[in-house]
């Protein structure tokens, strides 16, 4: 298969990245409201609207902010040749989510809510992260996501003639195992009002800060990115799932 790959519709040629991208939107969001509707919401239907709205919101300006500053020189340089296309073209998972994350914590705080909202977003999350990086391998080396040069027994030419990490793939493969995991967990243990959300979130900013690694990009002098940054600023603020795992649980079942 040759990448990018594209996808055939009559005589149209569709990008796939396109394709799943909008897949993971629609499945992700379908998928929250079919557990929703099986589940008694403790939060009313008014606030989770809005908390809704403020999760959109966040996510859109977090992605675009946190993608453009993956390069600093050329965000504070105005983007460079691209100019103002460049700071819309930039989007990063890390920053959605913790935009997303800051958005929902001030409507809350303005509509005065007090329980977690997150873990019925969690599931859907993972669902729609791991559909859009199926997007991500099958757009090759365009989008930005692909793995350094890498000479291991799997390593992919995803389009450049070079052999690299196929970095996607990693993402994909530990989506459905912590997926799993937190499914499994919560066969086992009774965890505590918001815990799904903050160990997904742990979970995926600590293979993020490791996975980083393993991609090209600017780094700063102390050899990290600006999402492994990120990622260390949003481990600080869930460090009681470390400091703490006790807590998350209310008993066995």
């Amino acid at each position: 298969m040759d990448l990018p790959f594209y996808i055939e519709i009559g005589a149209f040629r569709v990008h796939a990245h396109l394709v799943f991208e909008v897949l993971a939107f629609f499945v992700g969001f379908r998928y929250f409201l079919y557990l929703r509707k099986g589940k008694t919401d403790p939060i009313k239907a008014p606030d989770r609207v809005w908390i809704i709205i403020g999760a959109t919101a966040g996510a859109l300006l977090g992605s675009r902010l946190l993608g453009g500053l993956e390069n600093p020189v050329l965000f504070f340089q105005g983007g460079g040749e691209a100019g103002w296309w460049y700071y819309y073209q930039q989007k990063t998972i890390v920053g959605g989510l913790l935009g997303g994350l800051i958005c929902v914590e001030l409507t809350k705080k303005w509509l005065g809510v007090r329980v977690s909202s997150g873990d019925l977003f969690t599931f859907p999350l993972i669902l729609g992260i791991l559909i859009g990086r199926i997007g991500c391998f099958l757009a090759g080396v365009e989008d930005g996501t692909h793995g350094l040069p890498s000479a291991v027994p799997w390593a992919m030419d995803l389009g450049d003639g070079v052999l690299r990490h196929p970095a996607p793939l990693y993402e994909i493969l530990f989506l459905a195992m912590l997926w799993l995991g937190l499914y499994l967990t919560e066969q086992t243990y009774i965890l505590a009002d918001g815990v799904r959300f903050k160990l997904f979130m742990a979970g995926y900013l600590l293979f993020r800060l490791g996975a980083d690694a393993l991609k090209p990009g600017f780094r700063f002098d102390v050899g990290l990115t600006t999402i492994q940054i990120a990622c260390i600023l949003g481990l600080i603020y869930y460090y009681k799932v470390f400091v703490f795992p006790k807590r998350l649980v209310v008993k066995t079942r």
